[in-house]
């Protein structure tokens, strides 16, 4: 949230197609870096072309491997604002609002740039192209206001896995069923698979080792932090407004007689009985009302934990 700037964002989303999502799960760790790579330089390309830009613009980019249904299916988001840096002027300038407001980049002829450095790129890494080739490479542009909301979007997907463990409704008799939101209704649905099947599901999701999946380009790399600042102070413009409030924790209640408890130590319970170096673990709160100690454990100092 800090790297925000007054300008008009957009989500950009540049996907593989399916004839070369076999060719991304051989060669991963080239085609991902590819794709990432060739979506940021067909930004860099209108954005520099543009009239009302001219100019290098920023990007954050993040990878996903996966649909809602969790199948195979690289594409790229880039949180893209309508704005550029000429560091040749030096110059700030933003796109102008129309009437139906900020309009950003052509999607087709983001998609025809984007296939031909996309087939470039795997032909120069040596990996031979399959012999269909799609005609139909997908290139979506979204306006989604100030940023802060799709920041803060593909923030969750960077740290929780590919499925959250509360989507995981059932796993009995070897089948294991989740449930996901179906993008073009809306609605909830539920697929089952086999163990076997859920397991390979998720493991055609892990990165190779050291891959970064989420990135950030132009004005908005980490080597520009004084270059934000810059544009902070000179466009009079505070980003902690749009810092999220901290969420309370809720007070712990002794269960005998009802007062606010605090925490003062906490250990790890043991989880078998070899490991002898590692204390009972129990959490320890002292209540701070003063009971009888003949009703109330906490008063006696004594600890509580769960069961």
């Amino acid at each position: 949230m800090q790297r925000l700037v007054p300008a008009d964002y957009f989500l950009l989303t540049f996907t593989l197609p399916a004839e070369l999502r076999g060719l991304a799960a051989a060669h991963a760790d080239v085609v991902f870096d590819s794709l990432m790579r060739c979506a940021w330089e067909t930004v860099l390309r209108f954005s520099q072309n543009d009239r009302q830009l001219q100019g290098t613009p920023g990007a954050i980019a993040v990878l996903h491997t996966h649909s809602r249904r969790l199948d195979f299916h690289p594409h790229v988001h880039l949180v893209v604002p309508a704005a550029a840096v000429d560091a040749a002027t030096p110059r700030w300038r933003c796109k102008r609002r129309g009437k139906n407001g900020t309009y950003l980049f052509n999607e087709k002829a983001m998609a025809k740039v984007f296939r031909a450095k996309m087939l470039a790129a795997i032909e120069a890494a040596g990996i031979g192209l399959p012999a269909s080739d799609s005609r139909q490479w997908v290139a979506h542009c979204q306006s989604v206001g100030s940023g802060e909301k799709a920041l803060i979007t593909l923030g969750r997907y960077l740290y929780r896995g590919v499925i959250r463990e509360q989507d995981i409704v059932a796993c009995e008799d070897g089948q294991v069923s989740f449930r996901y939101r179906n993008a073009q209704t809306g609605r909830s649905e539920r697929r089952t698979l086999s163990g076997v099947d859920f397991l390979w599901l998720i493991l055609q999701h892990v990165l190779p080792k050291g891959f970064r999946r989420a990135r950030n380009f132009g004005f908005l790399h980490a080597n520009c932090k004084r270059l934000i600042g810059l544009l902070h102070l000179l466009l009079k413009f505070d980003p902690n407004r749009f810092k999220l409030p901290r969420k309370v924790r809720p007070a712990m209640l002794c269960p005998c007689c009802g007062a606010v408890m605090a925490i003062v130590r906490t250990r790890i319970r043991p989880t078998s009985s070899v490991v002898v170096a590692v204390l009972p673990v129990i959490g320890v709160a002292l209540s701070s009302c003063k009971p009888s100690p003949q009703r109330c454990p906490a008063a006696r100092g004594t600890s509580v934990s769960p069961s």
